[in-house]
């Protein structure tokens, strides 16, 4: 990194770790059976409860991408920290899923937010801020579900 003053404050470095404001939704069968059809997939574990019950699930189960479709209702910021970088460009530096129990119709998915982690590169574009932000999705028997990990790149355009 150049001799340049770095852009991770001090609020930044004390938002890691803090999780958003918990947010509560229930899954829908409906909406399983929805979000299977419209991306296509047409496995009989996702929309077809008489075939799913003979399963070793027992029943329907949402895909693994179902989850993006309910963590729209979180805001950018974590906890009380808001976190947004100083630069206006960002880029997508992509996601990570971990999977450990399945989704069910009548689950209540909780999900909370929070940067974990926070650091400065020198390259091409300049000086560049990479934060990585984690989404947990806990269900009602508190039990983990999934994890996402999302980095996101931002930089100076000038």
């Amino acid at each position: 990194m150049s001799n340049k003053k770095t852009v991770i404050t001090k609020e930044l470095k004390d938002a890691i770790g803090v999780e958003s404001e918990p947010v509560t939704k229930e899954i829908e069968k409906g909406a399983i059976i929805k979000f299977a059809e419209a991306i296509g997939d047409t496995n009989p574990i996702y929309n077809d409860e008489e075939i799913a019950r003979n399963t070793k699930y027992g029943g329907i189960i949402a895909p693994p991408t179902f989850l993006r479709s309910i963590d729209g209702f979180l805001g950018p910021s974590t906890g009380k920290a808001k976190v947004e970088s100083p630069y206006s460009a960002v880029v997508d530096g992509g996601s990570e899923w971990e999977y450990f129990e399945e989704v069910r119709p009548g689950d209540l998915i909780t999900v909370t937010k929070y940067l974990s982690d926070v650091k400065e590169k020198e390259g091409k574009l300049g000086n560049m801020l990479i934060m990585v932000n984690e989404k947990k999705y806990v269900n009602q028997f508190k039990k983990v579900v999934a994890l996402q990990r999302t980095t996101s790149i931002s930089y100076d355009p000038q």
